[in-house]
């Protein structure tokens, strides 16, 4: 750490340990999101294909309006807190590099520096390590 103030340091370190915490709890959220929006959706294509009782006589593939729209506007939802999930843990990841700037190892700059130089287009090119054994 550049701070050679004792109490300081271990201030540091609480805050990286809170933050790290934090980052895992997001992504454990996100999990748990993910599991109920796909448990609904998965409801609203089960009552599609039992024969949602149909008002117009459509045909057994084409869901009710309401239906439709119900499924629609929870995967508008369900996509919003994805999005929000993503953006609050990189910002979350953003300040735990930041903050390993005063650590001797820095394990989550590492890491993204691994990830990044390992992808091309969003695709991994390779599971190998890039100065790993070939």
């Amino acid at each position: 750490m550049a701070s050679s103030d004792p109490h300081k340091r271990a201030e540091v370190l609480e805050l990286y340990k809170l933050a790290v915490d934090m980052a895992d709890r997001i992504s454990a959220r996100r999990g748990s999101a993910n599991a109920f929006f796909l448990s609904v959706q998965t409801t609203f294509i089960a009552l599609i294909s039992l024969g949602f009782p149909r008002v117009s006589g459509a045909p057994w593939w084409v869901p009710p309006p309401s239906l439709s729209l119900a499924g629609t506007a929870l995967s508008a939802a369900w996509w919003m807190q994805l999005r929000s999930y993503r953006d609050l843990n990189t910002a979350k990841f953003a300040c735990i590099i930041k903050l390993e700037e005063r650590f001797p190892v820095k394990i989550f700059a590492d890491e993204w520096e691994e990830l990044r130089r390992d992808r091309v287009h969003g695709w991994r090119t390779s599971k190998r390590p890039a100065n790993g054994p070939s």
